[in-house]
């Protein structure tokens, strides 16, 4: 599904990836953990294309494919999402019309028909009744006014509508409380398919309770340092990152 190979980047002339490996097959969950600067959101934000991120070297393809040649929207198309860890606010751009907007323009993208009003409000009602999200909710301004566990459900209503084939979270537990990191998790696992691939970032072991991953990497000084399964999660939680960060260096 996804290979990076020697992924070199910068912002604003600072070198944050030195050179990052990393493969996800097909249905797999990758989780990536590593401590504050070690570049974990630069790399969520160069898989989605932000563009003060410049890099310098290597490749990203996904399924075959350089994905470093297309736009954020031609990425989108072909199945790449981001759940932000900080979700921005739109003011006076309504939830259910964003949702609308955003699932028929990639539906456009990949020669896909739109989804009429009617079937569009029925996919809709479906997917939101799985993680909690009220119709009051779709009504507002999107994330304006939302709680931080209300915007972390908004992302995933997103992700269950636009079924990319491979979605990114950058920290989703991010300020989350128990009750919405398992109504957020089984959102998440829901999607899970033999087709679609996932890669988690976190700080902590605790999401990885809910969201189980089938190989954990640790990121460190702008690349993977070691990789096991969740057993290293576990790891990590008790004896932190110094060691990792020392190999790194």
């Amino acid at each position: 599904m996804i290979k990076i190979k020697d992924l070199t980047a910068e912002i604003d002339g600072k070198q944050i990836l030195n050179g990052l490996n990393l493969e996800i097959g097909a249905g797999e969950v990758h989780a990536i953990m590593g401590p504050n600067g070690a570049g974990k959101s630069t790399l969520s934000y160069i898989l989605s294309g932000r563009e003060e991120y410049e890099v310098t070297g290597g490749s990203i393809e996904m399924n075959g494919e350089n994905i470093l040649e297309m736009s954020p929207e031609e990425r989108a198309a072909a199945g790449v999402f981001l759940a932000f860890q900080y979700p921005v606010e739109i003011p006076g751009v309504q939830m259910s019309t964003f949702l609308k907007t955003a699932l028929n323009s990639v539906r456009k993208a990949r020669g896909e028909e739109e989804l009429d009003a009617l079937a569009l409000l029925k996919l809709m009602k479906q997917k939101q009744k799985q993680i909690g999200v009220s119709d009051e909710m779709l009504k507002r301004a999107v994330n304006v006014g939302f709680s931080g566990g209300e915007k972390k459900r908004n992302e995933v209503l997103q992700m269950m509508m636009l079924e990319p084939k491979f979605a990114v979270l950058d920290e989703t537990d991010s300020g989350l409380d128990i009750d919405a990191l398992k109504v957020v998790s089984e959102g998440v696992n829901a999607l899970r398919a033999e087709d679609r691939s996932f890669l988690v970032i976190t700080h902590y072991q605790r999401l990885l309770d809910y969201i189980k991953p089938d190989v954990v990497h640790v990121l460190a000084k702008g690349k993977i340092v070691k990789t096991g399964g969740p057993e290293l999660a576990l790891d990590l939680e008790k004896n932190g990152y110094a060691q990792f960060e020392e190999k790194a260096a």
